[in-house]
């Protein structure tokens, strides 16, 4: 469970009082994610997220997110609304930390990925990249190339403990997206972390996109190839091309792409395939204490990333 920080009941009913959504009925520890320490909130008013901001998220980066939300909201995007306290502020701090309270998004991620759902993932998403274009805040992907750079650094000494040969393929990706990686594709603020847990369902229909603590201005086919490696392989790690077909149509749809973005897809997804295999990999060899949190498998996005080496153009991902 990611809960990193417990709450009494004391401290959560002064906390309360900063707000106007009524007592709190309970409070209870979210399993997924694994950031920060997450609660669903029942009061006698409704439901919410509480969140208490721990590990790689910045507090200078706060107001971005925060902010973000309003807006995306504002604009017609289906995502968690900041529930502003009292004073008007939606930021606060609890047990030392900062902290911030939602609204609730009804719905649950897919348990089983169709192509349908691709659709509506890629549509969204390309909601979100247009609603984006009039927030005035600015951050930089942390997680971009400098990002992996530093994480690899870290990890370089121990991966072949994971796997034999991993550190040396690590550099040597690192290398060739560094050498390769487009800089003059069309931008803007993106998600940078929608994978399946992130979007919810009713039935067909899809009711939200949550946890925004990623997002941070870069390439939006970035944010489209970091779909095709969370949303199209098979638990067997197997690449669905109708699923990949499915998403950038979806995605089309709403937001045409051009054709330079088809055509850097393939290395946009093997740096998309290197973040998360390099994110989990710092996890597996620096696990939380404290916490109730089982790092994922970074061979997982091994597996992935070596499928995107194989790509020789977007033809792989059902495109012409």
């Amino acid at each position: 469970m990611a809960v990193y920080t417990d709450i009494d009941d004391e401290t959560l009913r002064s906390f309360l009082t900063e707000y106007d959504i009524g007592r709190a009925v309970s409070l209870t520890g979210i399993a997924e994610g694994i950031e920060n320490s997450n609660f669903l909130l029942v009061t006698d008013r409704g439901r919410f997220i509480l969140t208490l901001y721990e590990k790689r998220v910045d507090a200078a980066d706060l107001p971005f997110f925060l902010g973000l939300l309003d807006h995306l909201a504002a604009h017609g995007v289906r995502c968690p609304t900041p529930i502003h306290g009292r004073d008007g502020h939606s930021l606060r701090r609890l047990c030392g930390r900062p902290a911030a309270i939602v609204t609730f998004l009804s719905g649950r991620s897919p348990k089983r990925i169709l192509p349908h759902h691709l659709r509506a993932v890629g549509a969204a998403l390309a909601e979100l990249h247009l609603a984006g274009a009039g927030f005035p805040l600015r951050r930089a992907n942390a997680l971009g190339l400098e990002g992996w750079r530093g994480l690899a650094e870290a990890c370089a000494a121990r991966a072949d403990e994971v796997s034999p040969g991993l550190a040396a393929l690590l550099a040597e990706e690192l290398a060739t997206l560094r050498r390769d990686w487009p800089a003059d594709l069309p931008s803007g603020v993106i998600h940078a972390d929608l994978f399946p847990d992130n979007v919810f369902f009713e039935g067909d229909t899809l009711s939200g996109l949550i946890d925004f603590y990623f997002a941070c201005n870069d390439l939006f086919a970035y944010d489209i190839a970091i779909c095709l490696n969370a949303w199209c392989f098979e638990p067997t790690n197997d690449f669905n091309v109708t699923k990949a077909r499915n998403l950038i149509e979806g995605y089309d749809s709403v937001r045409p792409v051009g054709e330079a973005e088809i055509a850097a897809l393939p290395l946009l997804a093997r740096g998309a395939a290197l973040r998360f295999l390099l994110t989990r990999l710092y996890d597996w060899l620096h696990p939380a204490t404290g916490a109730l949190v089982r790092p994922k498998d970074p061979l997982e996005y091994g597996q992935r990333l070596r499928f995107q080496r194989s790509v020789t153009g977007p033809q792989a991902y059902g495109l012409d």
